[in-house]
């Protein structure tokens, strides 16, 4: 179990503090704008606007309609799509800016993004799924490298591996 753990934990370590930076800043910007400004507008976090109306882990009245548009399983379960792509978007962003669980919060954004851009704006043209795909392709590197040393994940994982020792 700690192998497991510590395989979904621990970071990829680069040798200078520029690839570190090359890694961090991005991640911390993506995640920031998925918590604050595209997750907590569907998804009742503390920092939701007040005039959004939404209680702690609440989805917004008019996504599960949203997401339900999409047609398919989508159609067929559209609360549980909605509270898991809000979730993904909110609770996910605040992990991935955080650098907790990195691999697991960029699975999840990425596949929120995937669905983002080629079942909601897919029929918009390039452009307007060039936001979702940006974010996507953040959380790709993220899923292999890991939340990098300026992560918590790397705090947590140096504890654990220097106590082996």
């Amino acid at each position: 179990m700690k192998k497991l753990f510590l395989m979904l934990t621990q970071p990829v370590l680069q040798l200078n503090i520029g690839s570190q930076l090359l890694i961090a800043v991005p991640r911390i910007f993506c995640g920031y704008l998925m918590a604050f400004e595209f997750g907590a507008a569907k998804f009742g976090m503390p920092w939701s606007e007040p005039d959004k109306n939404l209680g702690l882990f609440e989805v917004a009245f008019w996504f599960p309609k949203d997401v339900a548009d999409f047609g398919g399983i989508f159609a067929t379960f559209p609360v549980f799509f909605a509270w898991m792509g809000a979730f993904s978007e909110a609770v996910g962003g605040l992990c991935l800016m955080l650098g907790l669980q990195t691999r697991i919060s960029s699975f999840l954004i990425l596949c929120t993004m995937l669905v983002a851009a080629f079942c909601q704006q897919v029929n918009e043209g390039l452009w307007n799924m060039l936001p979702s795909l940006c974010m996507g392709a953040i959380c790709i590197y993220t899923l292999v490298l890991g939340s990098g040393k300026f992560g918590l994940d790397y705090l947590v994982t140096k504890n654990i591996t220097t106590n082996e020792n």
